[in-house]
């Protein structure tokens, strides 16, 4: 069985989730409080996002969640990868 590069596989995994998350700053955007409430309460199957949508976000903030989901997401990935190569020895 072949092996993962697990820097790789961690940095696809960190791009997608900030992709994800820039996919929802500009849905935000784009859509309006409204039309994010209606996306979101449809992709959570029933759970009411209203009270928990905030639109008050200064850039900084938004500067840190994305890069955090980035980091979080490298992790996720690197861990995996780690782990699936260890599986296969």
């Amino acid at each position: 069985m072949k092996h993962i590069n697990i820097r790789k596989l961690g940095l696809a995994c960190g791009t997608t989730g900030a992709l994800l998350y820039l996919g929802c700053m500009v849905l935000m955007v784009t859509v309006g409080h409204g039309g994010t409430v209606t996306f979101f309460n449809s992709l959570l199957h029933g759970l009411d996002v209203t009270s928990i949508v905030r639109y008050d976000i200064p850039l900084w903030e938004a500067g840190i969640g994305i890069s955090e989901t980035f980091i979080l997401g490298w992790l996720v990935g690197a861990c995996v990868g780690a782990i699936y190569n260890s599986s296969v020895r």
